[in-house]
Order: structure tokens, then sequence, then C-alpha cells
């Protein structure tokens, strides 16, 4: 088995476990990154067992075809096109899965490679896609956007309380010269940005907001949640690992929703077999790095995993 490129995975230990992982069970990786979690997985598996993983980066998928797994099977698809994905792979399509692990958000590695764009640390062309071979960058974005939509992006992805003074000096910047790369970028905002918290890039609230959007990534964890509850099997597991306050609450509240039944018709009698019934059991408290684990990989610190699992509907 190849090994992937070097990437501390987060919560490997904690995350695989959750999964309750069955020698012959059917399990999807819809964040392959760099295979922590899916070659955890994989070790776990007998040889009945069957792992698809799916990833959007082109760099991913290429190291986990790199893997040469017969049980692994690999696919270049948003984890928001889950249900596609499966059917293309023809996996698991009528019998269910027995679990879904999500790790959301960027990977180290995008974060790393300083000509992907994500971050103001190296300063290379402006990108910040994911997918690259598809989609708008953010340098094309932002030469086309208002200030009124830059100014919202900034403000709800990023919680950037300077959103419109930075939205402002773009487009008033484009006026001269679009901007190009990422240190351009940054060098804008932190001439904007006077003040900031001890420790942080005045650039980083910016720059998050800008992956978030150009890569749709809220809307696309909102997707995958209801689809990823469709094809668990009864007792199956759906574990998320997300980085962020904003897609910790879209996940908090897609469980929490699940795993209250609906509220019964008033003044119609039911029988206790008919009433509401919920889809999903929590399952533990949210976890959250340890200090051990924080001190050898800082960007632990903000991880939050949350697990829960379906429950069979009782017959009437």
């Amino acid at each position: 088995m190849s090994a992937p490129l070097q990437h501390q995975t987060v919560l490997l230990r904690e995350a695989v476990e959750a999964l309750r992982i069955q020698s012959a069970g059917r399990y999807i990786d819809g964040t392959f990154g760099r295979g922590g979690h899916s070659l955890a997985i994989l070790e776990r598996l007998g040889p009945e067992g069957r792992l698809l993983a799916i990833d959007r980066d082109p760099q991913a998928v290429a190291a986990a075809s790199a893997i040469g797994d017969r049980r692994l099977l690999v696919r270049h698809q948003c984890f928001g096109d889950l249900l596609e994905a499966l059917r293309q792979e023809e996996f698991a399509v009528d019998e269910g899965v027995d679990g879904v692990l999500l790790d959301v958000g960027v990977s180290s590695p995008q974060l790393d490679q300083g000509e992907r764009g994500f971050s103001f640390r190296h300063d290379a062309p402006l990108d910040m896609r994911m997918d690259t071979t598809e989609g708008e960058t953010a340098a094309q974005w932002l030469l086309r956007a208002s200030v009124q939509e830059i100014t919202e992006v900034i403000r709800s992805y990023g919680e950037e309380r300077f959103a419109f003074q930075i939205a402002k000096k773009i487009v008033a910047a484009r006026g001269e010269r679009p901007l190009a790369t990422t240190g351009e970028l940054a060098a804008l905002v932190r001439a904007t940005v006077r003040t900031r918290e001890p420790g942080q890039d005045a650039a980083t609230r910016t720059f998050q907001a800008l992956r978030i959007h150009i890569n749709q990534e809220l809307e696309q964890l909102a997707l995958v949640l209801p689809q990823a509850m469709a094809v668990l099997k009864c007792g199956g597991r759906l574990v998320v690992i997300s980085f962020h306050s904003l897609e910790d609450r879209i996940v908090k509240r897609f469980m929490r929703s699940q795993a209250a039944p609906d509220e019964a018709p008033k003044r119609l009698p039911l029988r206790a077999a008919e009433l509401p019934q919920p889809r999903l059991r929590l399952v533990g408290k949210p976890v959250r790095a340890s200090a051990a684990e924080v001190a050898s990989n800082p960007r632990a610190r903000s991880a939050v995993m949350r697990v829960a699992e379906k429950i069979a509907l009782k017959a009437a």
C-alpha cells in the first residue's frame, strides 16, 4: 500500500473508533484529503469490506488512486453529490452503508502549497479553488463582484467587522489593476484593517471567507448531510469533523433536528407506535482534539467532531 503525502490527520483515532468499523462493512470517506482516515479504515476492514473515498481536489484523488487497494474505490466529486457518486460507482446503492465520515474544510496540503492560493503566507496566483479543473477563481470573482456582494461574503463567512472597508478598497484597486495574487490581496487587507486580535494576521478572516465562498463549502455541507442520512443503514454512524463555527452550527442543527421527532398533529388521536419518531441518535458529546494533539498540530485546535447513529423506525 503506497503512503499518502505527509499530513497530520486531525482526530484520527477518535473518528475511526466512532465509526465502529465492521470487517465486511461498507464505508464512505467523503473528504479523502491525504488519506489519513481512509488508511486507518482500510486497516480495520477485512477482505470483503469496501471503502468509497470522495474528494473534489484532483491532487487528493491522485493520492487516493496511488494506494492501489482493491477494497478502495475513488471518486473525483464534491461530497454534496454523494448520492450521484454512489450511483456512478454502484456502491451499496440498495443495501446502504455502515458509516459516513466527513472531515470538512481546507486540508493542510492545500494551505501549505502556495500555488493553490489559499494562504496569505505565500505570494501566488489568487485561485482558492479546491477543484482546480472547474469554476471561478477568487481573482475572477473579485474582478466582477460588487462592493455589496464582497462585503456580504467577507462579513458572513469571515465574521470580519471591517468587511465594507475591505470591499471598497478591493473595488477601488481593481479600477487601476485587478488583484492577481495572494500577496496583493493580503497587503490590501492589512492596510485596511488596523486592529486585529493578538497573534492573528489581519488577512485571516478575509481569506477564510473568500475560500468558503469560492468553494461553496457551507452549501455543500448542507447538501451532503441529508444524503448521508439517506444512505446509512440502521445502526450506521455519521461522523463529522468541522473546523469553523459556521460549519459546526450546520452539523449541530442537522443532527439535533434528526434526533428530535417531528411534532405530532394536534388533536389527532395516535397510538404510541404512530407518534413521530427521531431518525438519529446523538452519540456522546462533541469531541475536541487533546492538548497533546494541538501541541503537535496547531490546526487541530478548532476541530469539533460530532457523531450520530441512524435508528430504526418502529413499525406501526
